[in-house]
């Protein structure tokens, strides 16, 4: 499969040789590439929840999405949202899920979004996290105060 491949315009490019997805990026190990450009490639999940299941993953190494530079976010999720589009249409899905991980449960310390192609009732409801609540709207305030401080 042929993919389109722009020139790169973002900062730029830093590799970790010890990295599975820079080996992949490099060519030293095989995936089934469905995109790439100059801040993203996709590939198959050698591990699909469902057929379609595609890692789009930064060009550059960096671990996680707020080490992703600023000037790099732009051409990243124009790439993310290209793929997302294509997995939904390529495998006629009623729509997708879209996920990324920061260090806890990220399987390789390199950012990646995971694009799952959706079906209703395909078994993925309460799949990931069981729902909690705020104990009253005070404890919901602190929280949205601690955030908003950090922002």
């Amino acid at each position: 499969m042929t993919a389109d491949v722009e020139t790169a315009t973002d900062a730029e490019t830093t590799v970790d040789a010890d990295c599975v997805f820079c080996r992949i990026i490099n060519g030293e190990l095989p995936a089934y590439r469905v995109h790439e450009d100059g801040a993203a490639v996709a590939f198959l999940d050698r591990r699909p929840l469902f057929h379609g299941h595609t890692l789009v993953v930064a060009r550059s190494h960096v671990e996680t999405l707020t080490d992703l530079p600023e000037e790099s976010v732009g051409s990243y999720f124009r790439a993310l949202r290209r793929v997302t589009g294509a997995v939904e249409r390529g495998m006629e899905a009623a729509g997708s899920f879209v996920a990324e991980n920061n260090r806890v449960s990220q399987s390789v310390p390199h950012l990646h979004f995971h694009v799952v192609p959706r079906e209703y009732k395909d078994g993925l409801r309460g799949f990931f996290w069981p729902r909690s609540q705020y104990a009253d709207e005070t404890e919901a305030r602190r929280v949205a105060a601690r955030i908003r401080a950090e922002i």
